[in-house]
């Protein structure tokens, strides 16, 4: 099921982590637990044995995202990577679901993995934007979500992306331009039953029928006959969806109609889930302003969103801090600079000090606030350069810059 419930325990007690892909929670400050999520959800962790294959065969070093465990599980990843070492396609989708005007710090996360993964490859990429599914799902008219797709493509193109490479789509934009995306999203309705989507989905009779049928939506950009004007018809073009661990509900019921289509099961890598300023037993949302880091912050709101709500992992007094040193694990400022700060060596010894109690958590807070302060600013910098005529050119259905 899709509402997969983790164990984890508190107090002595076997408290649940709820994962779903609208709601994520978990009873302990360290967040979920992720290995037994992998073993829940079934799939694989990402170890040193693929980091140093991707190392060898791309001649670079992977993302620290990577590294660093914040992408830890896969399916399939070493297919993907035989096709590469073979010089034989793949092309990349991911996508963002626009329930608001802004984004936030966790929205980028997917992405900045995404342009690296692009980047290194060089393959094309598709994102989509579920405006239709936030309209079935938030309190929210379709006019406000297509128009919300629309800004937050912007902040999305901002993050660096290759016109030439890239392709972004609204689903109430390409639905009714591509025959053969809505063939393949009937053609997915058709092989999945609705006790079925119960069982992944934590549907219920109440449900209403649109719910019920969104997942083929999103099932069907990991098909590259959805995408006839640049893959020229190809059927067997195999798909790489970088995404957090709380989508892979969608993408197993895909992997399991895939085969019944005659397609190819799409490969995954599973980022973790961005905590919130209170900690990491929630994620990010963009509907708790506290909870929060937006792309849209001012360098002040910033500064006081952190200092005022980021979760200290440090003792309740200086002194008792000093003696036990702080805890690196639930500490929200660490968390975010594992995140945000490229330097492994720096991380390493902030880290090492504010165990040993040597660093407080306000020079913590303090060296998050200076780098996501430039993060974010540089953003705006370049967000605002994006015109509409730019997001017009990046969601026009058309051929890239590679031949199949």
């Amino acid at each position: 099921m899709a509402e997969l419930s983790v164990e984890n325990e508190v107090n002595g007690q076997a408290e649940e982590d709820l994962v779903n892909p609208w709601t994520v929670s978990s009873s302990s400050l360290k967040g979920v637990d992720y290995d037994k999520l992998i073993k829940k959800f079934g799939s694989s962790k990402i170890d040193d044995g693929l980091i140093e294959r991707m190392e060898k065969l791309t001649g670079k070093p992977v993302h620290h995202f990577i590294k660093r465990g914040i992408f830890f599980s896969h399916r399939e990843m070493h297919m993907i990577l035989d096709l590469y070492e073979k010089k034989q396609p793949f092309y990349l989708y991911t996508g963002r679901g626009p329930s608001s005007g802004s984004m936030h710090l966790g929205h980028l996360v997917p992405f900045i993995c995404t342009k690296w993964l692009q980047e290194t490859f060089d393959v094309p990429l598709v994102i989509q934007l579920t405006d239709d599914e936030k309209f079935l799902w938030k309190d929210l008219t379709v006019e406000d979500t297509h128009k919300l797709s629309f800004e937050n493509a912007k902040d999305i193109i901002a993050c660096g992306f290759d016109v030439n490479k890239t392709f972004i789509f609204s689903d109430y934009d390409y639905i009714g331009k591509c025959s053969e995306f809505y063939k393949n999203i009937t053609r997915v309705q058709k092989l999945v039953t609705f006790n079925q989507v119960k069982g992944i989905f934590g549907f219920d009779d109440s449900t209403c029928i649109g719910k019920i049928s969104f997942p083929a939506v999103q099932a069907a950009p990991s098909f590259s006959s959805s995408f006839p004007d640049i893959f020229g018809g190809n059927k067997k073009v195999p798909c790489l969806i970088p995404c957090a661990i709380d989508q892979d509900p969608y993408f197993r019921m895909t992997r399991d109609v895939a085969p019944r289509l005659q397609y190819l099961k799409p490969a995954l890598l599973h980022s973790s889930f961005f905590p919130a300023l209170q900690g990491a037993q929630s994620k990010m949302s963009s509907s708790d302003p506290t909870s929060s880091i937006f792309l849209t912050d001012t360098p002040k709101e910033i500064k006081n969103k952190i200092n005022k709500y980021a979760y200290s992992g440090g003792g309740a007094t200086v002194e008792e801090h000093r003696e036990k040193g702080g805890n690196v694990e639930v500490d929200v400022s660490y968390q975010y600079l594992r995140f945000f700060l490229d330097d492994d060596e720096k991380l390493e010894k902030l880290g090492s000090e504010y165990k040993s109690g040597e660093l407080l958590t306000g020079f913590l807070k303090k060296e998050l606030i200076t780098i996501l302060q430039e993060l974010i600013a540089d953003h705006q910098k370049r967000r605002i350069l994006v015109t509409d005529d730019d997001v017009k050119q990046f969601m026009t259905p058309r051929k890239l810059n590679y031949n199949y």
